[in-house]
C-alpha cells in the first residue's frame, strides 16, 4: 500500500452521486447513526458514545486542548481495529467519509485511513451538510399526481399497479413502515427514526426524473409516528389529485380481507386509540362487534369515522384541481390503467402540470 496522502473535499450533490459507486464510512458514534444516516453507510465510529459525551464535556469544562488530549487516548489504541473494520467493507480504493461537521473526527479517521492506502473523499460540512443538501432537493418543484381516496380504496395497490405500468411512483408508507390509520403498523417493521426516513425519502427521490410525472398517495403530515417534511407535504398539497371512488361495500370487503386476520387484542388497542374521536357509542358498538367477530361491522363504524376525517382533510387542501374517478376495486390493474389513462389523455398527456 501507498503512504501518498490521498484526501479530496467533496460536495454533498457529487457525494451522494458517487455513493452509488464507493462506500460511504459514517464515522460519527453508534448513537448519532442510529438516529440517521446515509442509506448504504456502513459505521466506523471514531468514538463510542460514551467517549464521545466525555470528550465534549471536556471541551465545554476544560477547553479545546483536553478534549483532543482525551479523544486520542481513546483513539490511537483502536487504529489497528478502524482498519480492520475498513477492510471488511473495501479491501482497498477509495471510500466517502463524513462526520457530524467534517470537523476533527472526519479529519482524522481520513488521516488514518489516506495512510493505510486508500483514496478518500471526505464530505464538506459532514452529515450536517447532508442534511441540509436533501431538504433543499426535496423542495424542488415536482411534476406531482396524488392518488387520494376514502380508507379501503385500494390506494396503494393502484399505485403498485401504477409502477408495474412503467411509472414513477414513491411509496410514502412503505418508506414510513405505516399505513396511516390507527391500524397502519399492523403487519410491519418497526418505523425508522424521522431522520432516517427522510434520508430513505430522499434515497428514492434521487432517482427520479424531475421532468416526467411522480405518483404519490395522499397522505396527512403524519404517517405513524413519521412527520413528513415540510417540502413533501406541500408537494401532496398543491398536486393534482386523482381522487378514486369505490363502493362501500367494497371498502369494508377490502379491509375485512386486510385486517381481520390480526390478533383481536392488535384490533382492539387500535380501536381504542381513536375512541375519544369515534365517541363512547360507536367505540362500544365496535368492541362489541369485534368480539362477536363481526369485522364487517367493525369496518363499518371505523369508516364512519375515517371519511368523515378524509372529507375535513380535503376541505383543507390547497389545490383545486380533484378528478373523481370511479374504480370497480375487482381488478387494479384495469382501474389503474383508467387512471393512467385520464391523466396523459384527458389532461393534455399531462403537460398541463407545473
Amino acid at each position: 500500500m501507498s503512504n501518498k496522502s490521498i484526501i479530496q473535499p467533496i460536495e454533498p450533490s457529487d457525494f451522494l452521486k458517487e455513493s452509488a459507486l464507493s462506500p460511504v464510512i459514517d464515522v460519527r458514534s453508534p448513537g448519532e447513526f442510529a438516529q440517521g444516516h446515509v442509506p448504504g453507510a456502513t459505521n466506523i465510529p471514531l468514538f463510542t458514545d460514551a467517549e464521545r459525551a466525555m470528550v465534549g464535556t471536556l471541551y465545554v469544562q476544560m477547553g479545546r486542548e483536553e478534549a483532543i488530549l482525551k479523544g486520542l487516548d481513546f483513539a490511537l489504541p483502536k487504529t489497528e481495529w478502524y482498519i480492520a473494520s475498513l477492510g471488511k467493507v473495501l479491501h482497498q480504493g477509495r471510500i466517502l467519509l463524513h462526520c457530524w461537521r467534517g470537523g476533527m473526527r472526519s479529519a482524522a479517521m481520513a488521516e488514518l485511513f489516506s495512510k493505510a492506502g486508500y483514496e478518500v473523499a471526505l464530505l464538506n460540512g459532514g452529515y450536517k451538510a447532508y442534511r441540509r443538501f436533501i431538504r433543499e432537493e426535496l423542495a424542488r418543484p415536482a411534476r406531482i399526481i396524488v392518488v387520494g381516496g376514502y380508507t379501503g380504496s385500494g390506494k396503494t395497490e393502484l399505485l403498485k399497479a401504477i409502477a408495474s405500468m412503467g411509472e414513477q411512483v414513491v411509496d410514502l408508507e412503505a418508506l414510513a413502515c405505516h399505513k396511516g390509520s390507527s391500524f397502519g403498523a399492523l403487519g410491519q417493521p418497526a418505523q425508522p427514526d424521522n431522520e432516517q426516513f427522510e434520508n430513505n425519502l430522499y434515497a428514492r427521490w434521487s432517482k427520479l426524473d424531475p421532468a416526467r410525472i411522480v405518483w404519490v398517495e395522499d397522505e396527512s403530515r403524519m404517517i405513524g409516528r413519521i412527520t413528513m417534511p415540510d417540502p413533501v407535504v406541500e408537494h401532496i398539497n398543491n398536486g393534482m389529485l386523482i381522487r378514486v371512488e369505490l363502493d362501500l361495500p367494497i371498502r369494508i370487503e377490502r379491509l375485512v380481507k386486510e385486517y381481520a386476520g390480526y390478533d383481536r387484542q392488535l384490533l382492539s388497542d387500535a380501536i381504542s386509540r381513536i375512541s375519544e374521536r369515534l365517541g363512547g357509542t360507536r367505540t362500544h358498538d365496535a368492541m362489541i362487534a369485534l368480539e362477536n367477530k363481526q369485522f364487517d361491522v367493525v369496518a363499518a363504524i371505523v369508516l364512519a369515522y375515517y371519511d368523515q376525517a378524509y372529507l375535513f382533510s380535503m376541505n383543507r387542501r390547497k389545490s383545486k384541481s380533484v378528478y373523481d374517478i370511479q374504480i370497480s376495486g375487482r381488478n387494479m390493474d384495469v382501474d389503474a390503467a383508467r387512471i393512467v389513462d385520464f391523466v396523459y389523455k384527458t389532461l393534455g398527456n399531462g403537460t398541463n402540470l407545473p
